[in-house]
């Protein structure tokens, strides 16, 4: 059974820092684009960042940009996301997922339909 798990998430004050961790089981994504999405409450999922298989591309959302950081292990199946400067804007559920169609792809897709595995969320509340 092929599954992501996300970890990492918790209350942390506005200005802090966090960072989130996806481990992959059941099968490798080292050759996969890998990114991190999340959802805050009656919002639609929405893309943070993503990374091409390798790690040379990386992909931010301009709400996060310059904050956040996207990286992967791929000897570890783990992709990270180091969260800086906490606002409380950014509080919602952190989604991993997984792009298994394409391999050896130098990009990353930032929209929800390119990715067909996903992990079940980390949730995030940062205070003000």
């Amino acid at each position: 059974q092929v599954q992501l798990v996300e970890s990492g998430g918790g209350l942390v004050q506005a200005g802090g820092s966090l960072r989130l961790s996806c481990v992959a089981s059941g099968r490798t994504f080292s050759s996969n684009a890998m990114g991190w999405f999340r959802q805050a409450p009656e919002k639609e999922r929405e893309f943070v960042a993503g990374i091409s298989w390798s790690g040379r591309s990386t992909y931010y959302a301009d709400s996060v940009k310059g904050r956040f950081t996207i990286s992967r292990d791929n000897a570890k199946n783990t992709v990270y996301l180091q969260m800086n400067s906490l606002k409380p804007e950014d509080t919602a559920v952190y989604y991993c997922a997984a792009d298994s169609s394409t391999r050896f792809s130098g990009v990353a897709g930032t929209e929800v339909y390119e990715y067909d595995y996903w992990g079940q969320g980390t949730r995030l509340t940062v205070s003000p």
